[in-house]
């Protein structure tokens, strides 16, 4: 779709009488591959992003109408009004809510997908600044039993984006769900405590002042914790942490058994090892040569801060330069160039396709402004 723009219309801010109708049909077509290409080539107003179709209804309030929320969340994120109305008038945050309580059927219209209502109610009411109740946002989330769905990311955001006097009673809700018998209710409370430290604003000077309270729950909480699922926000709010306690237990996590617990860790280590902590090299030294991908791909990337002097991290990267992953090699022939380390260099030299499109462009860019201000 990106190469049919700039072909037709060429220039990255592509316009023409259909497309807008392209647009139509993508968000249809719940095909978000396409409907990102037109939202980044094509010009907003070609778009006609609040345009109403023959039915009544806008791109938004149709996404809305099948449940799609990340096609939702996408046209409402480029400029779709969620105010506009259909027939019925209802707005998206209506539509949204009708959906969510009453189920899949109207009259004879079926909907063809349905799992994305919890998360675009969530949404829009942020949005709107609707305050939702915890304990609602909190239901919300576990109704779905799989935390990557998009209810969970909606419901967290939330509840830890709150502000003034209307946060604390979010933080004491969150940490009491530690001791909740459901490791899915803990996973919540773990979640939106990280993210209310995550979103905090106050900055340096006034001292970070979620980080002490994060850590004194965090480390104890850790230490009993046997769910792998809930270990992995505790061990995120650990790495994001200012608190230098919460840095001792990174190296022993990133020897845990679950994967992403092991790449959460890793990339709170970075500082430790530009400190030249052994323990802490040594643990991301062994996770280069993890069985899981992503867990090598970020212990190559946190190589970058070893000192200089240790011929141990730039030996472990070249090792990856046959890793099985293509993501993997490439990450370690980047680091072995910010080393000065020229043995992925014919690797790096051997990628096509390397345009901004590529998932490869910008750590190449950094390699060759690294080497142009040598």
């Amino acid at each position: 779709m990106a190469a049919l723009l700039q072909e037709e219309y060429g220039t990255p801010h592509a316009r023409g009488p259909h497309v807008a109708t392209a647009l139509r049909l993508a968000a249809d077509a719940l095909d978000h591959r396409v409907l990102d290409a037109l939202l980044k080539l094509a010009d907003l107003d070609a778009l006609d992003l609040n345009g109403i179709d023959a039915d009544g209804r806008t791109p938004l309030l149709r996404a809305v109408d099948r449940g799609a929320h990340d096609i939702a969340a996408a046209l409402h994120f480029a400029g779709a009004d969620p105010r506009v109305t259909d027939r019925e008038g209802r707005d998206a945050l209506a539509l949204a809510r009708h959906w969510h309580t009453t189920g899949t059927t109207v009259g004879v219209r079926r909907r063809t997908v349905r799992d994305g209502d919890g998360a675009i109610l969530t949404h829009l009411e942020w949005c709107c600044g609707i305050v939702t109740p915890f304990a609602e946002l909190l239901d919300r989330a576990m109704a779905e039993p799989e935390v990557d769905h998009p209810v969970w990311g909606a419901a967290v955001i939330a509840a830890a984006s709150r502000k003034g006097p209307a946060l604390p009673p979010v933080w004491d809700a969150a940490a009491a769900l530690r001791h909740h018998p459901d490791p899915l209710a803990r996973y919540f409370g773990a979640e939106v405590l990280r993210c209310i430290n995550l979103y905090d604003e106050s900055g340096e000077d006034e001292g970070f002042p979620f980080d002490t309270a994060l850590v004194d729950l965090f480390l104890p909480w850790a230490e009993q914790e046997e769910d792998p699922r809930v270990m992995r926000p505790l061990t995120a709010g650990l790495t994001g942490a200012m608190d230098p306690r919460a840095e001792r237990p990174l190296p022993a996590l990133a020897r845990h058994p679950d994967a992403q617990v092991r790449s959460w860790a890793i990339g709170g280590l970075q500082w430790q090892i530009q400190q030249a902590n052994t323990d802490a090299l040594a643990a991301v030294l062994a996770c280069t040569r993890d069985p899981d991908a992503h867990v090598r791909e970020e212990a190559c990337r946190a190589l970058l801060r070893a000192p200089a002097d240790d011929p141990a991290p730039c030996d472990a990267l070249a090792a990856r330069l046959s890793d099985p992953e293509e993501a993997v090699r490439v990450t370690a022939a980047v680091q072995l160039a910010l080393r000065d380390d020229p043995r992925g260099d014919a690797l790096l030299d051997a990628l096509d396709n390397t345009d901004r499109t590529s998932p490869y462009y910008w750590p190449l860019d950094d390699v060759w402004r690294h080497r142009r201000g040598r």
